[in-house]
């Protein structure tokens, strides 16, 4: 059911675009909203820029977006939307780093890959509640969101965040980038061990990795990133390996190309233990 001028509900169905780079992930999407025939599908893009071609052509009221797709991601998209084409938002990734930013921007959801049937027909649900009590003033929050979205877009960030969104079982914490020690993979899934706590979160190693910052944090091996404020020393093991000794005295091998990561960060490096000054 969409809205119809003042805000009265109409019969016409509430018209969805598709868009994600992967085409796994439009197919769940267009079975899940097969079941329900309130929505209409308009149509589905796998890049950015069909996106923008699409929503400024097919006026959807409704599009589930990925955030990283090629040739714009899903901010851009927003972006570069005229002023009265804003349709509602659900972001649909693999990636938690995202999340304050969205619901920041008055996002309608934020689903977050692998999600279930359940979780997928809670957003679309939620969804067509916004839409049917949809107001002028909601319109004017979102033109607004398609505004701040530009200037995100436009303009480099300033800061480093403090802290970094990670998926459990309770949903999403807020870690303190000063309270991890390391990480470590475990296949499809990584260990982040922090100050009295260890989650185990579903994300690869890498793209863990892109979610810190690289004058933070360093991966001295395949199957592991250490925060380098946490590094005490460097040891040379009678095996002729070298080990990062953390302040909590888990020792962590390095791996070659690991060694000479740390090497630059710290300017040094030896043979012999070596002692990490702190950095002020």
């Amino acid at each position: 059911m969409a809205v119809g001028a003042g805000g009265t509900p109409v019969t016409s169905p509430i018209r969805v675009l598709i868009a994600d780079d992967e085409p796994a992930a439009r197919r769940t999407i267009q079975l899940l909203l097969a079941d329900d025939p309130e929505f209409q599908i308009l149509g589905e893009c796998s890049d950015g820029l069909q996106t923008v071609e699409a929503i400024n052509q097919l006026h959807p009221d409704l599009v589930f977006l990925d955030v990283q797709m090629p040739r714009r991601d899903g901010f851009e998209v927003l972006a570069r939307m005229p002023p009265g084409c804003a349709p509602l938002i659900v972001f649909v990734t693999a990636y938690d780093e995202y999340t304050l930013r969205a619901f920041d921007v008055h996002a309608a959801d934020y689903l977050l890959k692998p999600f279930s049937d359940q979780r997928f027909r809670a957003a679309a649900a939620h969804a067509k509640e916004r839409i049917r009590q949809r107001s002028a003033g909601d319109l004017e929050r979102l033109l607004s969101f398609v505004r701040q979205l530009g200037s995100l877009a436009s303009t480099p960030a300033k800061t480093v965040p403090d802290r970094v969104p990670i998926r459990t079982t309770q949903g999403v914490l807020l870690v303190p980038l000063d309270d991890i020690d390391w990480v470590e993979a475990r296949g499809d899934y990584v260990r982040v061990h922090s100050t009295g706590r260890t989650d185990l979160v579903r994300e690869t190693i890498s793209g863990f990795e892109r979610r810190l910052p690289a004058s933070r944090f360093i991966r001295i091996h395949r199957s592991t990133i250490v925060n380098l404020d946490k590094v005490r020393e460097i040891k040379l093991m009678a095996n002729g390996e070298h080990v990062a000794v953390l302040q909590s005295g888990i020792r962590c091998r390095l791996s070659r190309s690991g060694r000479e990561r740390l090497a630059q960060q710290v300017s040094l490096f030896s043979d012999q233990p070596t002692t990490i000054p702190r950095r002020g």
